[in-house]
């Protein structure tokens, strides 16, 4: 049997494949909006120094392209879900379950680079190289502690949600809202850790609505419109950053923490899958379109452990070909079409690194006097 037959035969009748689907999309976004926006910079006078830099400086045309990639709310989304879902049986057993799936992956992902990025400062490795490689490595998982923050609260989350429904996202809108104040005030480093749970509870209170049946297709009629009139309104009146991710120069981020923009964002993705989830129903129960949505999701959290490290290992070959386009450049000029011609070599990278570590992560140790 083909692997989309196998997939297809394995795959429940009740699950809900649009969510996997959802979950697919924000990991694919994830991914590539690091790899093209995460610029390594060689110092010409000593290779093996680098620096960061974002080609969102350089190329402001390329905003819009933030705004399609940046998906975590899509990811909230999906973990609300799942969770709705997966507490209705025993929460002890399912959140070990969930925090297990998380720790997992991070344990092989540490269990790997904590010696190698001991041996690069062995070797005299710049410390600017090693800020570089640590940030890349370690700054994406700041998600997965806001994830697990979530996941623990999970019971009282869909309470709130069975008790008064959307209303419930009013007072965590407000933590936000109260944070972008304090922040265009100078006065932000306070509320960063509030506003980052508060800010992603809201996508996943929405996917906790969606499981109980509160979130309808007819909401997205709202979302998307509401998101939108309320991005535009941000930026153009209210003074935020455009862009969806941080850019050197903007004096802050709407990441860091989550800002009312993307909250908007979130709205307005969320609010397109309300509106196509019965038409990717339909699609999604086809084997060949199904296939790479079931594979991404068996191996979600290992591709997101690992893409940073699929482009470093390239990034650290291309040192022994010299300066390449698109790698160990400045990100300005035709950089950005040039690191388009890099993403398959990543992308092949990070197959490999999945192939390698995904059963270290999934599979349970032996049991003693059996074999493996």
């Amino acid at each position: 049997m083909s692997l989309a037959v196998r997939l297809e035969a394995a795959t429940p009748v009740h699950r809900d494949r649009t969510v996997d689907a959802v979950r697919a999309v924000a990991i694919t976004g994830v991914v590539l909006g690091h790899w093209l926006v995460s610029a390594l910079v060689s110092d010409p006078a000593r290779p093996t120094a680098w620096h960061g830099a974002s080609p969102l400086r350089d190329h402001p045309a390329l905003i819009p392209v933030t705004w399609v990639l940046q998906t975590l709310g899509l990811f909230f989304l999906a973990g609300g879900y799942s969770a709705a879902r997966g507490i209705r049986g025993r929460y002890l057993p399912w959140l070990a379950a969930r925090i297990t799936r998380l720790a997992r992956p991070v344990a092989v992902l540490a269990a790997v680079w904590v010696p190698a990025w001991l041996l690069l400062r062995a070797i005299g490795t710049p410390e600017d190289t090693l800020h570089v490689v640590r940030s890349l490595l370690v700054h994406p998982l700041w998600f997965l502690v806001v994830y697990l923050v979530l996941t623990v609260c999970a019971p009282v989350l869909r309470d709130a949600v069975s008790r008064f429904g959307l209303w419930s996202l009013l007072p965590l809108i407000a933590v936000v809202v109260a944070s972008d104040i304090s922040r265009h005030l100078g006065a932000a480093a306070w509320s960063r850790p509030l506003a980052t749970v508060a800010g992603w509870a809201v996508p996943y209170l929405l996917g906790i609505a969606l499981a109980d049946g509160i979130l309808t297709r007819r909401a997205g009629l709202v979302l998307v419109p509401a998101g939108v009139a309320a991005g535009a309104a941000l930026v153009i009146v209210a003074g935020y950053p455009a862009s969806a991710v941080g850019v050197p120069g903007d004096g802050w981020s709407n990441l860091d923490p989550p800002s009312m923009f993307a909250l908007a964002l979130a709205a307005a993705q969320i609010g397109v899958f309300l509106l196509l989830r019965d038409r990717l129903a339909g699609l999604l129960r086809r084997p060949a379109v199904w296939m790479p949505v079931a594979v991404l999701n068996l191996s979600a959290m290992t591709v997101f452990c690992w893409h940073q490290s699929a482009l470093l290992l390239v990034t650290f070959t291309g040192l022994l070909a010299g300066p390449l386009p698109g790698l160990l450049g400045e990100p300005s000029g035709a950089w950005p079409l040039y690191r388009l011609l890099w993403l398959p070599v990543f992308a092949l990278t990070l197959a490999a690194l999945c192939s390698t570590f995904r059963r270290w992560e999934t599979s349970r140790p032996p049991t003693p006097g059996k074999r493996p």
